[in-house]
């Protein structure tokens, strides 16, 4: 298949993402139904984000010349194993195999099954050709190279299956923020979707802020009842109550707004429904003390911009890793 036909397939795909079609729109209620973090609309959020930042025809063709990804395509195969936090991750990883001409052997996540098999299915229909360049398996046997995403301890078991091939394994990630204090509503209420989009669930999800001392939180906590429906949603709500509970037993100072715990800890990693602060005397110190092998995005001035976390360019990698340059090894 050619350079330009892969650009096409492509194309239609973030063309599909963007048109709410009664097939893709029942996609979603299944996978709610799979998963109950999945709701229809972050779905249909996070398709869109990947349609606008990764799917347009010239952002494609710009990111294969910088590549020099060629027209004819080697006989390689790639193992995908994906992860299953939020929708539609290890989309970037099938996007960047597919461009190189690669064939890819995707193992989904037990927890997002439902709408990576209907896009593939889509694309099959419409694409036959397509058929040859992907396919869902259990077992990833006979690869060229691996690309697998998961925590910390799954990192271990792919180390030592995938070890001996050229490989990218990524581990646990999270974002941080760094305010200094006197930032807008605008850009609150924006921290706050980088805060508590998905549920806090995406390793580009903020769970902790660097904040200077005496720093009023009122206005974020009040910028964050933007997220109140969440009390809505029972897998949520039991998080919140249970780190509320744990947090008044054990007589910790906290600050909450009813669907949010702050807690000053200087752990990033924060559970669902919390999130961390920790004060600083000088903000120019901060990234010395940030363990970056831990870290996915840092939001503020300066830095990602508020209320961009959750929507990454073709040309964001994961853990910082070019994919893009990986797979052209291969080649």
């Amino acid at each position: 298949m050619k350079l330009e036909k892969r650009i096409d397939i492509l194309t239609h795909l973030g063309n599909y993402l963007l048109t709410d079609s009664p097939g893709y729109a029942e996609a979603r209620e299944r996978a709610f139904h799979e998963n109950k973090w999945f709701l229809p609309s972050y779905a249909l959020g996070a398709g869109e984000n990947i349609a606008h930042g990764m799917l347009q025809r010239d952002v494609l063709s710009a990111f294969v010349k910088k590549y020099q990804v060629q027209d004819e395509a080697k006989d390689k195969k790639v193992g995908i194993i994906m992860a299953g936090n939020i929708p539609f991750v290890g989309m970037h990883d099938l996007i960047c195999t597919f461009l190189f001409g690669y064939k890819a052997s995707v193992k989904l996540s037990s927890k997002d099954t439902v709408l990576f098999k209907h896009l593939i299915d889509n694309l099959c229909d419409t694409y036959p050709e397509f058929a040859d360049y992907v396919s869902i398996s259990e077992m990833l046997k006979g690869c060229d190279a691996y690309i697998a995403t998961g925590s910390n301890n799954s990192a271990r078991y792919f180390e030592y299956y995938f070890g001996k091939y050229p490989h990218i394994i990524r581990k646990n990630k999270t974002s941080v923020a760094i305010l200094e204090g006197n930032e807008s509503t605008e850009e609150l209420i924006a921290l706050a979707d980088d805060i508590q989009l998905y549920f806090g669930l995406g390793c580009r999800n903020v769970t902790q802020l660097y904040v200077p001392r005496n720093h009023d939180f009122l206005p974020l906590l009040n910028a964050l009842r933007k997220y109140d429906h969440y009390k809505e949603h029972d897998k949520y709500k039991n998080n919140f109550d249970y780190q509320l509970t744990i947090a008044i037993m054990n007589n910790v100072y906290y600050m909450s707004n009813d669907s949010i715990v702050l807690i000053e800890n200087p752990q990033p990693f924060s559970p669902i429904s919390q999130l961390h602060y920790q004060y600083f005397d000088d903000k120019k110190s901060i990234q010395d003390q940030l363990d970056l092998d831990k870290i996915q995005c840092i939001v503020g001035r300066g830095f990602t911009p508020f209320g961009k976390a959750q929507t990454p360019n073709i040309d964001d990698f994961a853990d910082g890793i070019d994919t893009m340059e990986f797979l052209q090894q291969l080649s």
